[in-house]
Formats: C-alpha cells, structure tokens, sequence
C-alpha cells in the first residue's frame, strides 16, 4: 500500500513498482487515517508510509497498523536523511526508513527485505540518527544499575549479537565477527527478538539504545 498526501508521488512510486511483477499495488491512501482503515479492508503486505500528512501522520498510522500482530510491516519514506519523525516511527514499529528520493532498485530491494522480514536502516544512518535524537532516549543509570528484567533470559552470545545487530552489522557480517555460521545468528538472533519481544532489527536498535546496552559513541 501506497501512503502519501501527494498524489503525484503516489502516481510515481506506482509506476516504478508497477514493473515488477513480483510486486501490486493494492491500496493507496491519502493520510494516516486512511491506511489505517484500508488495511483492515484489504490484505496488505507492506505499507510505504509517508511520515507528515494531514489528519493523521505517519507515526501514528504506524503505531496503529504495527499493535495487530498480523499486521503488515511498515516503509517508512520521509524527505531529509535526519527526518525528525524517523526515530519516532522506528518505535512505533516501523522495519525501517528510505529517502523519498531512493533509486528504483532500492525501493524493491528494501520492499523485498522488509517482506521477508528483515529491518531496512542502513548503519551509518541509524548511527547518526540517533546520535540526533539520544537526548529524547531514557538516560543510561550509572555502573551497577540493574539491567532491564527481559534481559535475564538473553544468554551471553545471544546479547553478543543482539549489540552488534544494533550496532548495524549484517548477519554475515556478524558470523565473520563471532566465527559463526550466518544460520547460527539467525536463529540467535530469532531467540533474541521472541524473548525479547521485538518485531525486527529496527526494533532490537531501539530496544538496545533505549536499555543503555549501546550509545551511539560505542556504536562507531
């Protein structure tokens, strides 16, 4: 599903993603209200999500479509690479954000992605997006200040990768660093999101910048 207030930039993307044929269209809206209502209408998979529109943003929109558990998974598009609403759409469960300006192929690469699952933030964005927005994250307790009680149930190798993965490292990436297989961080990184309760990487990037378990100066 198409969201965005211009018309002419729906018109846009449906063209570019019309020549795929592994990709439809199957809804459009005009506002965040809107796409509320159209995916509880229609079975939608994936939604390119506009963050400022008129009667309800795209933060709210996405908060909204992200609480059903069956609930397709959310683009976000914003104009600027620090777009004030990105973080704030990051935690209401958005899998990630793209520049309105992104190459054709990006687009469906980061449509592809965010359908199978993964999380489309690429490191160096995230890095100095929250660097932006750190002092809107709760502040880190002092040494020896109890870790969040989800954590318990993290056994050390899987905390091993839940950090990297917020620090932005692919799983390939991450196998090479540990010395493990990429399926093996897979399913560390399934036990991860399941005990902790998240949906994708985009949220363990939140969840471990929020928990203090990374800062944006160790994340370099």
């Amino acid at each position: 599903m198409l969201v965005d207030d211009q018309e002419l930039l729906r018109t846009g993307f449906r063209m570019v993603l019309g020549s795929h044929p592994d990709v439809e269209i199957v809804a459009e809206a005009g506002n965040g209200a809107e796409a509320v209502e159209a995916t509880r209408r229609v079975a939608v998979d994936v939604v390119l999500m506009d963050v400022r529109m008129p009667v309800m943003d795209g933060v709210e929109a996405t908060r909204l479509i992200c609480s059903v558990p069956t609930g397709p998974r959310v683009l976000i598009l914003t104009t600027f690479d620090l777009d004030e609403y990105a973080f704030a759409a990051l935690k209401a469960g958005a899998s990630g954000f793209l520049l309105k300006d992104v190459p054709p192929s990006d687009l469906v690469s980061a449509i592809r992605s965010v359908h199978s699952g993964d999380a489309v933030v690429a490191p160096s964005t995230t890095r100095r997006l929250l660097e932006r927005f750190v002092v809107h994250l709760p502040a880190a307790g002092p040494a020896g200040t109890a870790e969040p009680t989800a954590l318990a149930g993290v056994t050390a190798r899987e905390r091993e990768v839940l950090v990297l993965v917020a620090r932005g490292l692919s799983n390939t990436e991450i196998a090479g660093r540990l010395q493990l297989a990429e399926a093996t961080v897979k399913t560390h990184l399934g036990r991860v999101l399941a005990k902790l309760n998240l949906r994708d990487r985009a949220q363990v990037i939140v969840y471990a910048y929020e928990s203090g378990l990374v800062t944006p100066r160790s994340a370099d």
